[in-house]
């Protein structure tokens, strides 16, 4: 069976009434399963992460929207990160006998019935993009105030499917193909914002810093600090534990250091093993050395 993770963010963070209805359409469709959500008010955003076949996760995706459609306007929207759809991006991840292709043909599917029968723009992105590859943050600059007028004069930043207008309070959405990525947020000990964004600039691949990695500051000075939020697109390349040496180490340059780190959603085991064994400086060490994987793999040789 071709199964799927999907992990759609929506732009509300702060209505717990709202964010359980999103959860509860994929909790309820069968075919689907919920395995995560986190959501931050700073951030204004909740990420969910379900798995399923294409057919489940698109029905509960469809719900979702119809959900969003309703309770969220972007006009009133505010929040410390990018956005431009209420469903603002949601990446297929192939599991188990899916490939990339079936992911990417997964995304399209879903793209076009959110048009045909929402209304709802949709872009992709990554593997799924028409054309040559596009990234998020290309398609989503100017977020969804900056895009609204940038499709009425430029064709080139126009729907993949729908439009030529985004849909006037729900905006767009980003659709895509990937393989996994771990969302890395680092708190660092000052309220000064600046500085996060000094240092979200340093480490982001684009302002040549670490190859993978995406960043950005966020304000959670409510919170008694301030956040660089980082992306990491390819932990096997630039592992957890390099983003963080990176960001704590640019963080002392500027005479601050990190008070904590969160992993939003869900991370690979071996991203995991990967910061273990590391900070352990241990020498040969395999995942088959944990007893939960040694119990699972024990339990499908039955």
């Amino acid at each position: 069976m071709k199964r799927f993770e999907i992990v759609p963010n929506f732009s509300e963070g702060r209505r717990q009434e709202v964010i359980d209805a999103l959860c509860d359409c994929y909790r309820d469709e069968p075919g689907s399963l919920l395995l995560d959500y986190e959501f931050d008010q700073d951030h204004n955003r909740c990420v969910l992460t379900a798995v399923g076949t294409k057919e489940a996760l698109i029905e509960a995706t469809l719900r979702a929207c119809r959900i969003a459609m309703r309770e969220i306007d972007l006009n009133r929207h505010e929040g410390g990160h990018p956005r431009m759809g209420a469903l603002d991006v949601l990446p297929f991840l192939p599991l188990e006998d899916a490939t990339m292709e079936d992911a990417v043909e997964a995304a399209h599917a879903l793209g076009q019935r959110m048009w045909d029968e929402l209304q709802i723009p949709v872009y992709y992105y990554e593997e799924a993009s028409i054309g040559p590859k596009r990234l998020l943050p290309q398609i989503r600059k100017g977020n969804f105030e900056g895009l609204r007028e940038a499709v009425k004069t430029d064709a080139s930043r126009r729907p993949d499917v729908g439009g030529p207008d985004l849909h006037p309070t729900f905006g767009a959405s980003v659709l895509g193909a990937r393989k996994p990525l771990v969302a890395f947020n680092v708190y660092l000990r000052t309220l000064d914002l600046d500085i996060a964004k000094a240092i979200a600039k340093s480490v982001r691949e684009s302002s040549g810093g670490l190859r993978n990695v995406r960043a950005i500051a966020i304000d959670t000075t409510a919170q008694g600090t301030v956040q660089v939020s980082m992306n990491l697109v390819d932990v096997e390349e630039t592992p957890i534990y390099r983003a963080f040496d990176f960001v704590a180490a640019e963080a002392a340059h500027h005479g601050v250091s990190v008070s904590h780190a969160e992993i939003v959603g869900l991370v690979p085991l071996a991203a995991m093993l990967a910061v273990a064994t590391r900070s352990l400086r241990l020498q040969g060490f395999h995942e088959q050395q944990v007893l939960e994987v040694r119990l699972a793999r024990e339990g499908r040789s039955e």
